[in-house]
């Protein structure tokens, strides 16, 4: 027991944190569940530009992988019902090869270079995110390897692929509740294929990462909550558009961080 007692107070130590650091922290993360919670993705592009100014971005994908496992099931449960499968088992395969490439060049790129690259993709996905104004209305089926296997590449690198699940089931499905549902499914296979990859290679063997994900999870469960009601009150199109401003802005940032050095 001492020795337990022992061990966490040294992984508290170890993770350097003052008062004012937990307090954007946890507003980051909550914030992030309240966009997953409405947006079906996307906690990665708002906890990311938050948590990147205390530790690199190997441990903070590794980190939202864990909270990400807890919320997305979650948020499938109640919706179970309407996945359609046939979707889901032609996507898994790739998204499962996507992950696995990108969890090799998280665990093995330089942290400068993973700060210029997460910037890059931010302002990428808002630009396209803000620009096209009309998507995919019929994807066929063939797309789902480059979706699926880009969409794993992303998520285990950046901590969010979901968008490009979005778009290939919003291409597919005609109606929203299967499409929703399903992109529900794949996001939790997603979050099961990356915890099992980070497992294997070693990375929640440490004891302060593992101390982190848990004094955070309050904060996601917060952030669920408050995004389930606000939900049913606000328009998804207007909420996410307007997430994309601010993600754009934290791409911008971080791309600046990086050019200071």
């Amino acid at each position: 027991m001492l020795t337990t007692l022992t061990e966490l107070s040294g992984a508290f130590t170890q993770l350097g944190l003052s008062p004012t650091d937990w307090l954007f922290i946890e507003t980051g993360v909550i914030a992030a569940y309240l966009v997953f919670a409405i947006a079906g993705f996307g906690t990665a592009l708002v906890a990311g530009p938050v948590l990147i100014h205390f530790m690199p971005l190997s441990r903070i994908i590794p980190l939202l992988v864990m909270l990400d496992f807890l919320a997305a099931f979650s948020h499938l449960l109640p919706s179970r019902q309407s996945v359609v499968r046939a979707e889901l088992l032609r996507m898994v395969p790739c998204m499962a090869v996507g992950c696995t490439l990108g969890v090799l060049f998280l665990l093995n790129l330089k942290s400068d270079v993973l700060l210029l690259l997460m910037g890059l993709f931010l302002i990428g996905y808002s630009v396209y995110s803000l620009a096209v104004k009309v998507r995919p209305t019929q994807l066929s089926a063939g797309w789902s390897i480059p979706m699926g296997t880009v969409g794993g590449l992303f998520g285990a690198l950046f901590g969010s692929g979901g968008f490009l699940y979005a778009i290939y089931l919003n291409g597919r499905l005609t109606d929203k509740t299967q499409a929703r549902a399903t992109q529900n499914a794949l996001i939790s296979c997603s979050t099961v294929v990356r915890l099992s990859l980070f497992v294997i290679t070693g990375v929640y063997a440490q004891v302060s990462l593992l101390l982190l994900a848990v004094c955070l999870l309050p904060a996601m469960i917060i952030g669920s909550w408050i995004g389930r009601r606000l939900v049913m009150r606000l328009s998804r199109e207007m909420f996410v558009r307007l997430v994309t401003w601010m993600v754009l802005l934290s791409g911008m940032t971080l791309i600046g961080r990086y050019l200071a050095g």
